[in-house]
């Protein structure tokens, strides 16, 4: 299977799983509201879902103008899957929906959505981002263990100018609504449902783009709420733990 013909997009939508995040929702959401003007005039919907939460997160997102579900089944894999189906089955219906995917303890950059759009319009199916930690969150020597095992193929690159990074991030995901259905969408797994779609994607012939055009920052918190993903890999990095480099662990 090859990809589509280059396209516009004829409406974009934000899906953003969260368990009891509160203290950074409202700072995510800020910045998707400035994405999506950036993206104007595409319309833009943005979905929260709140997943198992006993906080205030519904409640702030609902006031930040969100769309909520609320899902009770802490499983991100299926939070996400819940989200996408909210999208489609009303404020984003139609033909030709790119689905763009972040977390609810990340902060995009304005041409988040710009940029994905622009390789949708390539012909591109998928789009991987990067990451960096939150320096708000994560000290110096945090950031620079971390790098130093993230950007190592960046590094082997020598002089070439593109990066084709070898990560997945839920943090950081777009994908056209076409291609996300054609391949069953979401699993509902506790962890690594980012890798597992993308998997198919690329299994199945659809256009993958890997850039680090438009890195999203992400809190660099040692306690996740998915096991297995950027917490536990922190965690390990950490000053006060011994210095590795655990593979396999984004999210």
């Amino acid at each position: 299977m090859t990809g589509r013909p280059g396209v516009t997009p004829g409406a974009l939508a934000v899906v953003v799983p969260a368990h009891n995040e509160e203290a950074r929702v409202t700072a995510c959401l800020r910045s998707l509201r400035k994405a999506a003007a950036r993206a104007a005039p595409l319309p833009v919907t943005v979905v929260v879902v709140a997943d198992a939460c006993t906080d205030a997160t519904a409640a702030l997102a609902a006031r930040a103008g969100a769309h909520v579900v609320e899902t009770r089944g802490r499983n991100v894999g299926a939070a996400r899957a819940a989200g996408v189906e909210h999208a489609l089955a009303g404020p984003a219906a139609g033909p030709d929906v790119w689905l763009a995917m972040t977390d609810a303890d990340t902060t995009v950059p304005e041409a988040w959505l710009t940029h994905q759009v622009a390789w949708a319009r390539e012909g591109y199916d998928a789009v991987l981002g990067t990451i960096r930690l939150d320096p708000g969150t994560a000290g110096p020597p945090l950031v620079a263990r971390h790098d130093a095992d993230y950007f190592l193929s960046r590094r082997l690159a020598g002089t070439l100018r593109t990066w084709e990074h070898p990560h997945v991030h839920g943090a950081n995901l777009g994908v056209s609504a076409e291609a996300y259905l054609r391949v069953g969408g979401f699993a509902p797994l506790p962890t690594g449902e980012d890798h597992d779609l993308a998997a198919r994607l690329a299994a199945t012939g659809h256009r993958i783009a890997r850039t680090d055009e438009h890195p999203v920052h992400t809190a660099a918190r040692l306690r996740g709420r998915a096991p297995g993903g950027l917490a536990d890999l922190l965690a390990t990095l950490h000053p006060e733990s011994p210095a590795v480099s655990p593979a396999g662990h984004d999210t």
